[in-house]
């Protein structure tokens, strides 16, 4: 349990002084995120729609 909680606070802190250091890097990569889970979202729903019909 240790060891998670140390790796979590690792990536906290990586992720604010990335934010920091590369802002427009950071937005991109958050964008890209957001991005590829709106794109699974929608072929979750093209796939059910294809079942259910």
């Amino acid at each position: 349990m240790q060891v998670k909680k140390v790796l979590t606070y690792v990536a906290v802190a990586f992720a604010v002084f990335y934010l920091f250091t590369r802002p427009t890097e950071a937005a991109a990569a958050v964008s890209g995120v957001f991005e590829g889970i709106m794109q699974g979202a929608d072929r979750l729903a093209v796939f059910f729609t294809n079942v259910l019909s």
